[in-house]
């Protein structure tokens, strides 16, 4: 024992969605399905990055960091979550805590800086077309995309050596994964430090870059309603468009996490938005670029276009279109 009310504890037990076991299936088909959507997209969205010349750009290079940082994201609590919705008890070791915690904390703040990088670099291709190339050069991408992983990688450490150091009166964590604010539920006395810790990181992470980002695209905006061509104009809407979504998705469920008021029952909701955050923003992400980006199409089909399996069934596709009319 450590004073008089805590202990050190060893290990946590994760009480996930152990409340509702009729539900325990469900979502197990549904989070198994969401993750193996999410890798494989992701994952496809980079390959045809790394293969296709024509999508080696700026743009790309930062969502080929975004969709990485989405199957790292996601990595860190699904894979826990399946295995302890099969389980009866639902251990997790200290050490085991405290890295999905950081990875967690780490992956999701360098994403908030990312999505502002990445409104920036819109600002610059729309509003300033012809300095596009000098500005945002192949060392100033890499320097950005760098700071946004450090960010998200310092402030993490910062939060999870904090949260960690702070007395624990329980080891049941009322979450699916070891999630900073339900581990911080079982503190045995509020702490001031930690508070403040939280609220200044949450402020750098959340409010500021949807800042940037709003006056991006309050400049966005301006020049492409000042465009005179349709064409170019709907090319420029259909560019932000993507990244638009992604950020409203993405911000709104973090937002929903991290600034609302405590209720009786706000853990319950915490572990729906934390699934959806976990699963769902992360799959959409490539959805969501690839189906409203003609390149990003374009690349896909040529990568499929190489497997034999893809050739044979486009093949047959192709000669049952023709099928009916061979008929007459």
């Amino acid at each position: 024992m450590q004073g008089e009310n805590f202990t050190i504890w060893t290990y946590f037990f994760l009480e996930g969605f152990s409340r509702y076991p009729s539900l325990e299936i469900f979502l197990f088909v549904f989070s198994l399905v969401m993750y193996l959507i999410t890798v494989l997209g992701n994952s496809t969205l980079i390959l045809i990055m790394i293969l296709d010349s024509r999508l080696q750009t700026p743009m790309y290079l930062f969502l080929g960091n975004l969709s990485f940082m989405d199957i790292c994201y996601s990595s860190t609590s699904i894979p826990t979550l399946l295995v302890n919705l099969l389980s009866s008890e639902k251990p997790i070791v200290f050490s085991g805590c405290a890295v999905q915690m950081y990875l967690s904390l780490a992956m999701g703040s360098a994403e908030c800086v990312l999505l502002a990088v990445m409104a920036y670099d819109r600002y610059v291709a729309i509003c300033n077309p012809l300095r596009y190339p000098i500005i945002m050069n192949r060392q100033v991408c890499v320097q950005m995309a760098t700071v946004s992983w450090m960010t998200g990688c310092l402030t993490a450490l910062l939060e999870t050596s904090f949260a960690l150091k702070t007395p624990l009166c329980g080891n049941l964590i009322n979450h699916f994964a070891c999630e900073i604010l339900a581990v911080l539920k079982l503190a045995c006395t509020s702490s001031l430090l930690m508070d403040t810790i939280m609220l200044v990181v949450s402020i750098f992470l959340l409010p500021i870059p949807m800042l940037l980002i709003c006056i991006s695209y309050f400049f966005i905006l301006s020049t492409i309603l000042r465009i005179s061509s349709t064409a170019r104009r709907h090319k420029a809407f259909s560019t932000c468009g993507a990244h638009l979504t992604v950020v409203i998705l993405y911000y709104g469920a973090a937002l929903s996490m991290y600034l609302k008021p405590s209720s009786s029952n706000s853990q319950e909701i915490d572990k729906i938005i934390s699934l959806l955050y976990g699963v769902l923003t992360p799959m959409l992400n490539p959805l969501i670029y690839s189906l409203r980006n003609k390149d990003v199409k374009d690349a896909m089909k040529k990568l499929l276009g190489k497997i034999p399996l893809y050739q044979t069934f486009e093949h047959l596709w192709f000669h049952l279109r023709l099928a009916p009319g061979r008929t007459h």
